[in-house]
């Protein structure tokens, strides 16, 4: 027998966008953080970090980030750049690079470049301009695909990812495999909480005819006992 237990509902038209907020990332968790790099069109590089943010298909390979724009309708560095040269570079954060990815969180205007006040070390782009954090683990380097106006001051950009940079002591290129222990991702929770990903396990998705079997077994046992 199943014992539900009570539950609090929430009419998100009766409340603001501030509640709403508080909701959705409360129970929308763990949340990827995708620390995005730029480049404006003078040149002038920007980092932020975004955890509206998620691959949402392999073929062709498109990544999402919602980015929130200032009140008054202009643009986020990051949403001004990507607009401008239809380019960025998404980082996956790693829980050795947390601190350094707050700091490109401060809201420093663009005159200031987060990734030297952040002390993070990049190199040039291979297939786009945008620069990429060598701390990180893994690099996706992305075109703009489609930006979707969502309100006055909020869209979603998703980018075509033309190419990955994956730390080479937590891939196999041979077959691919990605060591997700030695990536070390962190994910972003409600409020100021962060989670870290080293609790894992593995459960494998069983066959039609494997569940079959399994509740054969089952109804088996029960007659028995």
């Amino acid at each position: 027998m199943t014992h539900h237990k009570q539950h609090t509902h929430f009419d998100f038209a009766k409340l603001t966008e501030r509640e709403r907020y508080k909701i959705l990332i409360g129970t929308v968790i763990p949340r990827p953080i995708a620390l995005v790099t730029t480049v404006s069109k003078d040149g002038k590089p920007n980092a932020g970090p975004f955890s509206f943010f998620n691959v949402l298909t392999h073929d062709p390979a498109i990544v999402a980030i919602g980015v929130e724009n200032y009140s008054d309708m202009r643009f986020k560095d990051t949403a001004r750049n990507i607009r401008e040269t239809g380019e960025f570079t998404v980082h996956i954060c790693d829980d050795a690079l947390v601190d350094q990815m707050e700091v490109c969180a401060i809201k420093f205007g663009p005159e200031v470049d987060e990734l030297s006040e952040a002390g993070l070390v990049t190199v040039p782009g291979q297939m786009v301009r945008s620069p990429r954090i060598l701390a990180a683990p893994a690099a996706l380097e992305c075109r703009r695909h489609t930006t979707l106006q969502v309100g006055p001051a909020r869209e979603i950009i998703l980018g075509e990812v033309l190419g990955v940079h994956v730390r080479s002591d937590a891939v196999n290129p041979a077959n691919l495999h990605i060591d997700q222990q030695r990536m070390d991702a962190v994910g972003r929770m409600g409020g100021h909480t962060y989670a870290r990903t080293r609790d894992q396990f593995d459960i494998k998705t069983l066959t039609k005819e494997e569940w079959a079997l399994r509740q054969q077994l089952s109804n088996a046992a029960t007659l028995r006992s």
